[in-house]
């Protein structure tokens, strides 16, 4: 299960809807060992493309060198559809290497860039196999949860 607070998510969602029509793209870290999404990280879709996305090669070495100094991890990894629904197409598939991720979609399909209904779905994606999970929206995380992600 994902938990992760309401202010991420409208994060998440503001940023699909301000790059529609074009996919967004972007990480939430967290504290290493963790499954605590804490810290947004928008990231430039390098396709600047309505149907696939693409980090920044520069940009995604620089976050990684930035989570590896602050001792993060990259816990959510999101990106949008912006005519198809909130699921991994075979290529979101292909591209998943972050085992210990939670693979977060939006789909602006229906709103655009405008108000209206955005699916925020999240998957974990091992070895191609694609499970859906539940999303817990929460105001604030309590301060004893610095839950260790199972298998670290």
């Amino acid at each position: 299960m994902l938990t992760i607070t309401a202010e991420l998510r409208d994060q998440i969602i503001a940023h699909a809807r301000a790059d529609h029509p074009d996919e967004a793209c972007g990480v939430v870290a967290g504290p290493a060992g963790t499954d605590r999404p804490e810290r947004f990280v928008p990231m430039l879709n390098a396709a600047r493309s309505p149907t696939f996305y693409e980090f920044d090669s520069e940009e995604l070495l620089r976050l990684y060198n930035e989570m590896d100094a602050r001792d993060e991890d990259p816990v959510v990894i999101y990106h949008s559809h912006t005519a198809t629904e909130a699921h991994p197409s075979r290529t979101d598939i292909s591209l998943a290497m972050e085992p210990f991720a939670h693979y977060v979609l939006v789909s602006t399909a229906e709103s655009g860039n405008g108000e209206g209904p955005v699916p925020f779905r999240s998957f974990r994606i091992v070895d191609g196999e694609v499970t859906e999970e539940e999303v817990a929206v929460v105001d604030a995380y309590p301060e004893a949860e610095a839950e260790a992600t199972p298998g670290r």
